[in-house]
């Protein structure tokens, strides 16, 4: 399979496997959005919660790189800059996540 066959395949799946991480996001990000720090702590204690916050952010993250990725390739010209701009975003999708699932697991 071509690299670009396996990239398009990886964004079609994550995005149809975010549809109910996102609406469970939604409904939790309502339900915990005017909480103080303590309601907001006890709702993150669950390992539940945490599993599937973690593997809303892994997986919103590989769409993100991915789709922006697409994006660098065809609007920028040059090979540098999209190479270090495709570097940047990579980096960063796996800097973020592990940062934040990391203070999860502290919580």
């Amino acid at each position: 399979m071509h690299g670009s066959t396996k990239k398009w395949l990886i964004i079609k799946i994550t995005s149809a496997i975010l549809i109910p991480f996102i609406i469970w996001f939604i409904i939790n990000f309502v339900s915990v959005f005017d909480s103080n720090y303590s309601q907001l702590i006890d709702f993150f204690s669950p390992t539940t919660t945490k599993v599937l916050f973690s593997l809303f952010l892994v997986l919103a993250f590989t769409f993100f790189s991915l789709t922006i990725s697409e994006i660098f390739e065809d609007y920028i010209g040059e090979e540098k800059l999209k190479n270090v701009a495709n570097k940047l975003v990579f980096l960063f999708s796996i800097i973020i996540p592990l940062f934040v699932i990391i203070c999860l697991i502290r919580i």
